[in-house]
């Protein structure tokens, strides 16, 4: 099953307090990217992240699930209407995110 547009645009509404938030469509899903960095994805219509320790401290009853089979799992958000909450995730997030790869031309 992949993700509706409709609902890619409703996380992207509730994270529009943070400047720099993009995203990319991938196999029916979509990556999102906080100030180029990979913060997580609509997947199946649900918001994950990824598991860094700022995500992990925030919301320590989260369930952990899988984006799509064969993927390692990752944390669903179930608070998407808080904006505030969520603006407050993404920027705790940000310094323990990886970089981002350089890609080959």
């Amino acid at each position: 099953m992949s993700s509706s547009k409709e609902y890619l645009e409703y996380i992207l509404e509730q994270l529009s307090e943070l400047d720099e938030i993009t995203y990319r469509a991938m196999m029916g899903e979509y990556i999102i990217y906080y100030r180029g960095k990979i913060i997580g994805g609509v997947y199946d219509d649900r918001f994950l992240v990824k598991p860094v320790k700022s995500a992990r401290e925030m919301m320590p009853n989260a369930n952990m699930e899988l984006p799509y089979e064969g993927a390692k799992e990752m944390i669903l958000v179930d608070d998407v209407e808080d904006k505030e909450f969520l603006r407050e995730l993404v920027e705790a997030m940000y310094e323990e995110l990886p970089a981002p790869r350089k890609r080959r031309k």
